[in-house]
């Protein structure tokens, strides 16, 4: 054969494995995941829990699209990674910041400006980012707009129920006020349980209905992509250190020890959809099995620290962007040993 200054010889290492596979449709199909979440989101706070979603959506999309293009780079929002930051965002916000008195619709639009320009693209776009940027975007707007990040409307029975009262989130009744008036806000310990695991109560848009966002999980885990370890490592020492630390004596104070609701604690809040769908992102967790576990660890001990100690009585966001922090030292230190390596011996002197 003839040789010509085009032809090149590729060697590369075995095994070779083509996969269909591709950024894109694991990025739509996790999207696709967080529907059923979205849906009972908008059945039981209405309309205004859709307005918020895509307002982020769309905010998120524009701010891709705009930064691309000034700083002259491939536009790639159809790669339907800022969609996914977007809904993720709107999913982690109260369906209150759908008001125009006060005004707060702004809102929304600036937490996905700082989720996708500032987070994401500043830092050289998809796959660089160190933090997760719907997170980033939310505590941002936590800390800008508090009070306003911080109203929680009740689930309506009707669709086009716009008039919607506000409520404290169970998270919040059990740290003010205790595990017995949360249970006689709901009832009874099973009507409790139903009602979290249905998505019956205050909080915010995507985060309310366990089972949904369960099913979702079920379906990314079936696709394999993503495992067991990072989610159930983080929903296990939850958990755990409920159990353990989470009773308490109200007319106290004291800690009573191995006194916890577990259940409470893994159904409440934004456990469930971190654990699955944002502690797992690829960008910024370990790739290694191992240290995804301790990763998971990590994220679940923050978080019930921050729950039962801490002055907020959420805090799956800030121990999923703490421990984003140490996702790097984690895959270096935890790296699987090549095959074949051969330690080298210290020479005496």
């Amino acid at each position: 054969m003839e040789k010509t200054d085009k032809q090149q010889l590729i060697v590369t290492v075995s095994p070779h494995i083509k996969s269909e596979e591709s950024v894109t449709r694991i990025m739509w199909s996790v999207n696709l995941s967080l529907l059923p979440a979205i849906t009972m989101g908008a059945y039981f706070f209405g309309p205004k829990a859709l307005f918020v979603t895509v307002l982020c959506i769309i905010s998120s999309l524009l701010s891709e699209y705009f930064v691309q293009k000034g700083l002259k780079k491939k536009v790639t929002v159809s790669d339907g990674s800022a969609f996914l930051t977007g809904l993720l965002l709107g999913m982690n916000l109260p369906s209150s910041l759908w008001s125009f008195s006060p005004f707060t619709i702004h809102i929304p639009v600036i937490g996905s400006v700082v989720a996708i320009i500032i987070t994401k693209q500043l830092f050289g776009g998809l796959g660089y980012n160190i933090f997760n940027p719907a997170l980033i975007g939310r505590a941002f707007l936590l800390i800008s707009f508090p009070k306003a990040m911080t109203i929680w409307n009740t689930p309506s029975s009707a669709f086009f129920g716009l008039d919607a009262k506000t409520a404290a989130t169970p998270l919040g009744i059990l740290k003010e006020e205790g595990a017995q008036k949360l249970i006689e806000a709901f009832g009874d310990t099973t009507n409790l349980y139903s009602q979290l695991l249905l998505g019956h109560r205050a909080g915010s848009i995507g985060e309310t209905s366990a089972i949904a966002l369960l099913f979702g999980a079920g379906f990314l885990m079936y696709k394999r992509y993503i495992t067991w370890h990072l989610p159930i490592s983080f929903l296990a020492s939850a958990a755990l250190l409920a159990w353990v630390f989470g009773g308490k004596d109200m007319q106290t104070g004291k800690m009573l020890l191995f006194h916890g609701d577990p259940v409470v604690h893994l159904l409440s809040g934004g456990i469930i959809l971190g654990a699955f769908f944002m502690a797992t992102d690829y960008v910024t967790c370990p790739s290694v099995r191992r240290g995804q576990i301790v990763f998971g660890i990590g994220c679940g001990a923050l978080t019930m620290l921050i729950r039962l100690k801490g002055g907020y009585p959420e805090g799956v966001m800030f121990a999923i962007l703490l421990m984003n922090c140490f996702a790097p030292l984690i895959d270096k230190n935890m790296r699987t040993r090549v095959f074949g390596f051969v330690k080298k011996k210290e020479t005496k002197q």
